[in-house]
């Protein structure tokens, strides 16, 4: 298995368990062990039939509502006066978080790399402006939250965990 690869499929399922858990108001530990147990590596048909890492995938899960107040924080500051964050469909709320989750605390991965793997994760349930939107959004909070790799000053107010 490529790491690209294993990444790029536990991108998809997080994103999928992220939609699960606000729906049900599941926990992430258990929707983790389910997406594990159940679903990696036997729907062909979901797209997780594929190489998954199951720890990245464990790790976006429990990140995001583990950080979810700075994350919806630094979402809410790139989306433009008239939007709030409650108003995006669930789906793109959950590739938003997701993907800021990883701006903010998966360091290891480039940000070029994270908006692009979001932008693609969009194109997966999307067919319209919805992939721009969110390239759009996580590049402003990428610039604002990594500046120094756009080669830019970072933000003062800009704390990271």
């Amino acid at each position: 298995m490529t790491a690209n690869a294993g990444r790029s499929g536990a991108r998809l399922a997080a994103v999928q368990a992220l939609y699960q858990m606000e729906l049900a108001g599941a926990g992430a530990e258990e929707v983790a062990a389910e997406f594990r147990d159940h679903r990696f590596g036997s729907e062909p048909e979901t797209g997780m039939a594929g190489e998954i890492d199951s720890d990245f995938f464990s790790r976006i899960v429990a990140g995001v509502p583990e950080h979810q107040a700075e994350i919806d924080a630094g979402i809410a500051k790139v989306l433009s006066e008239n939007w709030r964050l409650s108003r995006i469909d669930s789906i793109l709320r959950a590739i938003l978080r997701a993907g800021a989750f990883e701006l903010i605390a998966a360091r290891d991965v480039p940000a070029k790399v994270v908006i692009d793997e979001y932008v693609d994760v969009t194109h997966a349930f999307f067919s319209g402006d919805e992939p721009a939107f969110v390239n759009a959004a996580l590049d402003r909070l990428a610039h604002a939250k990594r500046a120094p790799e756009f080669g830019e000053t970072p933000p003062d107010d800009e704390p990271a965990f």
